[in-house]
């Protein structure tokens, strides 16, 4: 293969899900739909968070960051494959791309640490409610946030530094619809080693480490609410963190699919398909699940719509 060097590529080319020209009006619709609705819900759930004062509170706090982090990482690869279909150009420019990848890696890793920071708000509140208010203070929950966005800052730096040496050849074609660092890579001419290492890595530490938090707080809030007496106080101890436990097995559940999807298959339209799956539904499906799982988010979503207080 013939060999450029990385300061001469303009540009790549984005595959997509498919080169059908038929099924492309049906992609561009669905993937329209899902942003409108991805972007309409989260900004909802937003606003009903700002502008209700019963809703001023750690998790919702969280629940706001988690709703502004999925309307930026939707953002960051949909609108650009929509203008691409639209215009029947497939091209990215090397900044686009190699930002693409950046925003990618950042947006990606603060969902991450956004869930196990909500994780973490469940464990105090259930196992410690006395000294909640205390240890979730506003001041911690805003240093919580800043310090989950330095450390994914952190994360996808060196990455993105790393694919800056990258020198590429010819075949500049990145099997996605959109710049996924994996491919970015497995498209240079030259030695990845060091890049593949320190994506495994980064992946290990950054999906390993909230996880094992995660599973640390639920492990101790079943604990905590399987010593409750009553029945009752065990149901509304488990409603208050059912909503997160969905959002994160459909976050990790996905990750996992992309994973396995990867290492098994060669086939570039089931690794899309799957990256889809973890890139575009959970931030599309996630205002569902607190919304329609949440009475005082149903009412105040109500409220908010409809100018009236909610009748639930």
């Amino acid at each position: 293969m013939e060999l450029t060097n990385q300061t001469t590529v303009s540009e790549f080319f984005l595959v997509g899900l498919t080169d059908d020209p038929e099924l492309q009006p049906l992609i561009f619709s669905l993937f329209l739909s899902m942003y409108l609705v991805t972007i309409l819900g989260n900004l909802l759930i937003i606003l009903a968070v700002t502008s209700d004062a019963h809703l001023h509170t750690p998790m919702y706090f969280f629940l706001s960051n988690l709703s502004f982090n999925d309307i930026c990482a939707s953002t960051t690869t949909i609108p650009k494959m929509l203008v691409n279909i639209q215009t029947q150009d497939q091209s990215i420019s090397y900044t686009g791309c190699l930002s693409q990848v950046s925003f990618v890696l950042i947006f990606g890793g603060l969902e991450n640490c956004l869930l196990a920071v909500m994780a973490y708000d469940r464990y105090v509140a259930i196992c410690h409610p006395l000294r909640y208010m205390v240890i979730m203070n506003p001041r911690h929950c805003v240093l919580l946030a800043l310090l989950s966005l330095l450390i994914t800052t952190v994360n996808a730096l060196p990455h993105s530094l790393m694919a800056l040496q990258l020198s590429f050849c010819r075949d500049l074609e990145i099997p996605h619809f959109f710049c996924e660092l994996a491919q970015v890579i497995r498209l240079s001419c030259s030695d990845t080693l060091i890049n593949f290492l320190l994506m495994h890595l980064g992946t290990s530490l950054f999906a390993g480490i909230p996880l094992s938090g995660i599973v640390f707080s639920y492990t101790q809030i079943v604990s905590s609410i399987l010593r409750i007496p009553s029945v009752g106080g065990r149901y509304k101890a488990f409603s208050t963190c059912g909503s997160h436990f969905l959002v994160v097995s459909l976050f990790y559940g996905t990750g996992l699919g992309v994973y396995l999807s990867s290492a098994v298959s060669d086939s570039f339209i089931k690794n899309a398909v799957a990256s889809m799956m973890y890139i575009v539904i959970p931030q599309m499906l996630n205002p569902f699940i607190y919304s329609l799982r949440n009475k005082e988010m149903k009412e105040s979503l109500t409220h908010l719509i409809t100018g009236k207080p909610s009748l639930l």
